[in-house]
């Protein structure tokens, strides 16, 4: 006997979605599911910014402890490193959603020459990190006054 299914075009891309990613060994996008959650894979947003004299990242880590966060340089690669565990529900209290990712992360970035990999600070504050990146003296943009004559 035959049976009429309707047709769900967004079930079929999500079904090509996740043959190709697999076939890449890329993951596929994730539902903020239970099941999904314990395997966590994130990294935090960062942004870089540039001046004159040196180079800011800023990463967003909310609701992470200093404790939990290391900033490392090594070979010319800054590496900032940490975790965020999950939270468990306590005193009755059940999750009906979960869509904040958790986990540890790992990132890395290849200091650029203009660096001074001795002048490196990094500063926890309301759940961002700051890492400054002070410019060698000699890569600084001089001004050099012309006279007219």
């Amino acid at each position: 006997m035959n049976t009429i299914t309707r047709w769900n075009p967004f079930k079929e891309m999500e079904d090509l979605t996740n043959r190709l990613t697999s076939f890449w060994g890329v993951s596929p996008m994730r539902r903020p599911t239970e099941e999904y959650m314990t395997e966590a894979e994130w990294a935090p947003l960062v942004d870089i910014i540039e001046d004159e004299t040196e180079y800011l990242i800023k990463a967003d880590l909310p609701e992470l402890n200093k404790k939990d966060i290391s900033v490392r340089v090594e070979n010319g690669v800054l590496y900032i490193a940490g975790e965020r565990k999950l939270e468990k529900a306590t005193d009755g209290k059940r999750y009906h959603r979960t869509e904040r990712m958790h986990g540890s992360f790992v990132r890395s970035f290849t200091l650029p020459e203009e660096a001074n990999p001795e002048e490196i600070t990094a500063e926890f504050k309301d759940g961002v990190l700051t890492v400054r990146l002070i410019k060698r003296e000699s890569a600084k943009t001089k001004l050099i006054d012309v006279k007219v004559s």
